[in-house]
């Protein structure tokens, strides 16, 4: 069990309030979601030019959100920030102190964090003669995701990684961003739980492993969702303004394919 708490925003000028209220909020995510895991604390910022400023240590999240390297990271945060990206770690394979199998974790171009555990990965990294670079199970996700050159077109970049996804064997509920195409967060929720708000006045997404969390920071007259299971979602943060919870584009895991014979 681990914990995701993530902001997805709308590259944009805000004010001075609006970028404390974004931070502190994202801090309260993480804090909330230690108790899902304590072993590891990782936070990304991701940039409209694909520039990643990436942070991990070893410790609990109220621990991790008081050092001086985590308010030097949330203070880079400017109208060009698509992506506040973090992670609250128990593993259950990959010893936390190699930074390596924390999380978020790095794959090329691919950033992502997880929630879960795959039971194939030692297969797949060896089918598919991928590189690794720690030994958390979590990494054969993000590696998968770097094989696919990332489309314009939304629905084929989903059609292109459904396939990958399927060889996948476990629990998989994880975010990931390819700083390629760094306005795009694919999100896929498949046994493990994941909600989201849409702040409407940021033009951001905010995520969160705890419905607790988002219900008790924006009130319980607003309304968290709940991802739909094994569905490969696609955001956009430009089209964050029009379409809100809405992905880009999406499609769902374990559709069969159609057939063309007669």
């Amino acid at each position: 069990m681990c914990g995701i708490a993530a902001v997805f925003l709308q590259p944009q000028e805000r004010k001075k309030s609006e970028w404390a209220a974004i931070r502190e909020l994202f801090t309260r995510n993480l804090i909330s979601n230690e108790e899902r895991g304590n072993e590891a604390t990782g936070c990304a910022v991701v940039r409209q030019d694909g520039l990643v400023r990436l942070l991990k240590m070893p410790i609990a999240a109220s621990r991790f959100v008081a050092t001086l390297e985590y308010r030097s990271l949330l203070a880079s945060l400017d109208p060009t920030t698509t992506l506040l990206l973090g992670h609250t770690r128990l593993p259950t394979r990959g010893d936390p102190a190699l930074s390596a199998n924390n999380h978020p974790l790095k794959a090329g171009p691919v950033f992502g964090v997880h929630n879960g555990q795959i039971d194939n990965s030692d297969e797949l990294f060896a089918r598919h003669r991928l590189p690794r670079r720690g030994s958390v199970d979590s990494e054969i996700i993000f590696r998968l995701l770097a094989t696919v050159p990332p489309q314009k077109n939304g629905s084929e970049y989903l059609m292109a990684v459904r396939p990958l996804i399927r060889l996948l064997e476990g629990q998989f509920t994880f975010l990931a961003c390819d700083t390629q195409f760094p306005d795009r967060l694919l999100v896929l929720k498949h046994n493990n739980p994941l909600f989201a708000h849409y702040q409407c006045d940021w033009r951001a997404l905010v995520f969160s492993s705890r419905y607790i969390f988002l219900r008790k920071a924006f009130g319980s007259h607003r309304f968290a969702e709940a991802f739909p299971p094994d569905q490969l979602l696609l955001f956009e943060a430009p089209h964050l303004r029009e379409a809100g919870f809405h992905p880009a584009a999406s499609l769902t895991l374990y559709a069969e394919e159609k057939s063309n014979d007669r």
